[in-house]
């Protein structure tokens, strides 16, 4: 396979470093052209866009790759984007996850690791540098903590669980009332009060959220 790449890249000493890591691959990788930023490039992909990948700088003027590459994802879905940047704090890991990145690669990369990131995203992988890989497995470790934590948060009391499992078969304020030996008012009242913790806005939302999260 002859796969066509394109670089947004600012910066021309680097744009030509990546260019002549391509060429050394030029069986397999064809460096079609350059954007200097995330503008230029969305108007030249308007022209052709029958690129494969783009290799995108994340730091750039006038639109930064994290914005180009949610632009481009939702244009142009079959096109695979790799970051390549000096940058590898956490924030712009995470930020480029979250826009629909398939790999983040850092510039110091060299030919042989270019080459090998590039074929193992076009055979449906996500290539990352060593130590990019080990930064995301410990974001992704701290967000399963802070979603245990946040789950654990919600308390609910027992008179509010009896009463959410009475919604949960489907009966109304005055039956449930009926059951409880409680006034419809004092049930509305707990209703309330289960929203609010759940942070839902309706019956079905409440039944499945506490379900989720093991409170029935």
């Amino acid at each position: 396979m002859n796969y066509k790449i394109a670089i947004a890249e600012d910066n021309t000493f680097l744009a030509n470093a990546l260019i002549e890591k391509l060429s050394f691959f030029n069986e397999t990788l064809h460096y079609t052209f350059r954007a200097r930023d995330g503008k230029e490039l969305i108007e030249k992909l308007k022209n052709n866009a029958e690129i494969d990948l783009i290799l995108m700088d994340i730091k750039m003027p006038n639109m930064n790759g994290i914005e180009a590459t949610k632009y481009i994802k939702k244009q142009y879905p079959a096109i695979k984007i790799v970051m390549i940047t000096v940058f590898d704090d956490d924030e712009n890991i995470f930020q480029s996850i979250q826009s629909g990145a398939n790999g983040y690669l850092l510039k110091e990369a060299t030919a042989e690791e270019l080459h090998k990131g590039v074929v193992d995203v076009m055979n449906g992988g996500a290539t990352m540098t060593p130590s990019i890989a080990m930064k995301t497995l410990k974001i992704l470790q701290n967000a399963e903590i802070t979603q245990y934590e946040e789950n654990n948060d919600i308390k609910l009391s027992k008179r509010e669980k009896e009463v959410l499992e009475q919604l949960s078969k489907g009966y109304g304020y005055q039956l449930i009332a009926e059951k409880l030996f409680v006034s419809p008012a004092t049930i509305r009242k707990h209703i309330e009060n289960i929203y609010r913790k759940l942070q839902v806005h309706n019956k079905i939302e409440a039944v499945e959220k506490a379900r989720r999260h093991r409170l029935l």
